[in-house]
């Protein structure tokens, strides 16, 4: 049987893996943006390719960035309801919105493949002779990245609420 702990290193792997992606990003983002700075000022011109492929960079970065942020607990929320709702009842709200967001997720992911598949069938070759798919796979990989974040955040909620876990101290969280 596969210990806990065997899952506790791989996603410990998988997550130092994601951070490094995103500054290898970033990198090749400022890398790129000082080399076509460079030479527009020193030679008057500067890579064709390079602009679009920044603006590529930028959504990639801007996307599992955007699931970064949920595996952390630091997406965009409205947290205006934890203030409303008594604080017993706060756990299972934080449980029936990490549904939520994972059922919203689902949909973006839904309607991302859609996407990516017209692209597919009706899309050209724009950049550096890679179809135009290719460049926007980070749609349904991001969302279902952030759902599946969204699905462990509601299970772990529920195995809390149901005494099958217990619950961390962490200093970032607003519900207890």
């Amino acid at each position: 049987m596969i210990s806990q702990n065997f899952f506790k290193k791989t996603a410990a792997i998988l997550h130092r893996l994601e951070e490094g992606f995103l500054c290898l990003l970033l990198l090749a983002m400022i890398g790129l943006a000082v080399v076509q700075i460079s030479l527009r000022t020193f030679f008057s011109g500067g890579l064709l390719w390079a602009d679009p492929f920044l603006r590529y960079l930028v959504l990639w970065s801007g996307m599992f960035g955007a699931a970064l942020a949920t595996r952390k607990g630091k997406h965009i929320a409205l947290d205006v309801v934890n203030f409303l709702v008594p604080e017993q009842l706060q756990p299972w709200l934080k449980c029936l919105l990490d549904f939520f967001s994972f059922l919203v997720a689902l949909v973006l992911v839904y309607a991302a493949v859609i996407f990516v598949r017209n692209e597919a069938e009706f899309g050209a070759t724009l950049l550096l002779s890679v179809p135009s798919w290719y460049w926007n796979l980070v749609f349904p990989l991001a969302f279902a990245l952030i759902a599946l974040r969204f699905l462990t955040s509601c299970v772990t909620d529920l195995l809390i609420l149901l005494g099958k876990k217990e619950r961390q101290k962490s200093p970032l969280r607003l519900v207890p």
